[in-house]
């Protein structure tokens, strides 16, 4: 994961608008923020998203 994904991921958890286990809107807020290195991340990472989220370790 590199650091604009980790950034961008920070931001829609930020936003406080939803679960950031709930994939799919956490993909479509970061749609609505212009995040689409993050919506392309999810599509294909979707375990090291998983990863970063419950341990904060970014692989």
């Amino acid at each position: 994961m590199d650091e604009k994904v980790k950034e961008q991921i920070l931001a829609v958890r930020g936003t406080g608008l939803t679960n950031m286990f709930d994939l799919n809107a956490v993909q479509r807020i970061a749609y609505e923020m212009d995040f689409f290195e993050l919506v392309l991340f999810l599509e294909d990472e979707k375990a090291k998203y998983v990863r970063f989220i419950m341990t904060g370790e970014a692989s």
